[in-house]
Formats: C-alpha cells, sequence, structure tokens
C-alpha cells in the first residue's frame, strides 16, 4: 500500500514509518499536522492515510476534522484513525457519510502489530475496523432504553466480532458455532435494532454506528 501517516509524536511516527516500510508498504510522507496532511493527500493521493484525532496546534480535534474532509474529497482512499481514548462522538462523525474503508484504533493497538497490520489491509480492501476496546464499551452499555440491553449474550457476542470488521465466516470460526448460527444472531440483531433490510456491508455498520450515536 502507499501510505501518508499524520502523528504529532515523533518517536510513534518514525516507528510507523518503519513497520510499514519493513512490510513492504510504501510510506509517501510522514508529518506531525492536520494541514500538512492534507497537503500531501492532494499532491500524493495514497491508498490509505493513518492519522491522530488530536493534533497541533489545539490538539483537540484537528486530526478528525482532517479525516473527515479527505473521506469527502477522496472517498477511494482508506482511512484510519488513531486515539489515545474512546470517543464515541469522534467516532460516530468519521462514519457519519460511509461506513467502507475507514478504521478507529486505539493507539495501544498499534504495539499489537499482527492486528494492526491486518485492521490496515481490511480498511484498504474496502472494510470498516473497530477497536476491540471501542466495541466492548459500547456492547455492555445496559442503561434505561439503550437498544442493547435488548441483545441476547450470544447476540452480543456476535455484534462484538461484526462490529470488528470480521466476516461472517471469520465469526463463526473465532466463536466456534455454525455460518448459519451466525446469521441468525445477526438477523436477530437488525431486527432488534429496527435496522431497514438492506443489503451489503453497510447495514452490518449501521448496528455499531447506532451505537456510536447514542
Amino acid at each position: 500500500m502507499r501510505v501518508i501517516l499524520a502523528e504529532d509524536s515523533t518517536l510513534l511516527r518514525e516507528g510507523l514509518v518503519r513497520l510499514l516500510t519493513e512490510e513492504g508498504h510504501e510510506v509517501l510522507a510522514s508529518v506531525g499536522d492536520a494541514g500538512a496532511l492534507l497537503s500531501e493527500v492532494a499532491a500524493h493521493a495514497p491508498d490509505l492515510v493513518v492519522t491522530d484525532i488530536r493534533m497541533p496546534p489545539t490538539h483537540k480535534d484537528e486530526g478528525l476534522r482532517a479525516a473527515v474532509e479527505i473521506r469527502s474529497r477522496w472517498p477511494d482512499i482508506g482511512v484510519l484513525v488513531l486515539s489515545q481514548y474512546v470517543e464515541r462522538a469522534y467516532a460516530a462523525q468519521l462514519l457519519a457519510s460511509n461506513a467502507e474503508r475507514v478504521g478507529y484504533l486505539l493507539k495501544d493497538r498499534v504495539a499489537q502489530v499482527e492486528e494492526f497490520l491486518d485492521s490496515l489491509e481490511r480498511i484498504h480492501a474496502g472494510g470498516a475496523v473497530f477497536d476491540p476496546e471501542v466495541v466492548r464499551q459500547l456492547v455492555i452499555r445496559s442503561a434505561h432504553g439503550d437498544p442493547l440491553s435488548r441483545l441476547t449474550p450470544r447476540e452480543r457476542t456476535v455484534l462484538e466480532a461484526l462490529a470488528q470488521g470480521h466476516t461472517n465466516a471469520a465469526i463463526a470460526q473465532k466463536l466456534h458455532i455454525s455460518l448459519s448460527a451466525v446469521e441468525k444472531n445477526l438477523n436477530a440483531v437488525f431486527d432488534k435494532l429496527g435496522l431497514a433490510h438492506t443489503t451489503g456491508y453497510n447495514r452490518r455498520i449501521l448496528a455499531v454506528l447506532r451505537y456510536l450515536e447514542a
């Protein structure tokens, strides 16, 4: 893949450059602020962008806003945002217009090299990847009126695996259940959330987006 990195921590940024280069990917640019990120994306049209959410000058949401702009202007470019903490509102904003070629991971996940690299590959292939901790915090919510409270334990487990970006076949293997059981549980999740019976991958991500926006 042809990748552009945006991270204000020099140590992490250089570490990511080395990791991706050693794995055979081409790092077109590595920058420390959102303005430079947008300029490099316009100049190089990468396959994938990896960016921190909080960057100079205010260290609030500059990286996120740049990611949203990239997804709007160049929808074919994959975008993976990194965050120090679980921030549901940011994840929802990132997914608002499209649930393809996008990912949201906690920075701690970068240390799990194989998982991190697999996330990049899935995003590049057109999928969506959520950090397992983000999904865990969504799934365990049980406040009154929360649609998650209507799901059975098995449906919650299947939803958690789905939200991490796994296919039905991968979920079946991960949970040691049949493919038909996965499909049955997913249909139950969609029905309980009142999601429209549309086809395609996006309906799967809508189940997670519903929680992110709650």
